[in-house]
């Protein structure tokens, strides 16, 4: 991730352009005043670190987040509108594709198994009621999170992935998955209510997750099959209102 940023930054500023920044997905946390602070700490850091790699500007989920951003811009920028020629990154230049394809490393556990799918079910609900972002354990997520979910589900259920970070040596199985499944939604009920959950898409939302999880192949895009779950489909050469 590093490695493209440098590169995006170089890549930019050789053609005058303003280099952009990450999502800060963090939401203010209203009832938990410890909470709020450590996240917007988080926030702080992160683009603290953006700023000094050389971006100009950043993005960010809730417009509650913009004073400390432009806090940490503003006192690492000079008050300057950008840091196209200041910041030119020249050593990016020798960035090779295999630079930029490194596999991650880090642990596989079962709690991330769980967080993927609860989050992924729950987006997937949401947007067939009509909502392109959600609130979601104080982030605000995106069809892009719930597509990481889905694909890092589906990764680990094809090659039967060890779930290495619990020290148990436990392997992703459609068997395991599905159970996961069934005590993810009962959370998920207990989290938003029954009332909501029942009037909700979420058992919709989940047949659909599961069915794109546990393909043989990759579908390309998250959102392609649950259109069909809101498009009204008119005969051809049917009258249109």
């Amino acid at each position: 991730m590093r490695t493209y940023s440098d590169l995006l930054i170089y890549t930019c500023h050789r053609r005058c352009v303003h280099a952009m920044g990450g999502m800060a997905a963090q939401i203010p946390i209203r009832d938990n005043p410890k909470a709020n602070e450590m996240a917007l700490e988080l926030v702080k850091k992160d683009k603290l670190r953006e700023v000094k790699a050389g971006h100009d500007g950043t993005w960010a989920a809730h417009p509650g987040l913009i004073p400390p951003i432009l806090e940490v811009f503003n006192a690492n920028m000079g008050h300057a509108p950008n840091q196209i020629q200041s910041m030119t990154r020249p050593e990016a230049a020798s960035i090779t594709e295999q630079d930029l394809l490194q596999l991650p490393r880090g642990a596989r556990t079962m709690d991330g198994l769980r967080l993927n799918t609860r989050v992924g079910i729950q987006y997937l609900a949401a947007w067939l009621t009509g909502s392109g972002a959600v609130p979601l354990y104080n982030l605000m997520e995106d069809a892009a999170t719930a597509e990481i979910s889905r694909a890092q589900n589906w990764q680990w259920l094809k090659y039967r992935a060890e779930l290495d970070g619990d020290g148990l040596g436990v392997r992703v199985s459609n068997e395991l998955f599905a159970r996961i499944v069934e005590e993810e939604m009962e959370r998920i009920q207990k989290e938003v209510g029954t009332e909501r959950f029942k009037n909700g898409k979420y058992k919709e939302a989940c047949l659909i997750f599961t069915k794109q999880c546990t393909a043989n192949d990759l579908d390309d895009f998250l959102t392609l099959e649950a259109y069909n779950h809101i498009v009204v489909h008119h005969p051809k050469g049917s009258p249109r209102l």
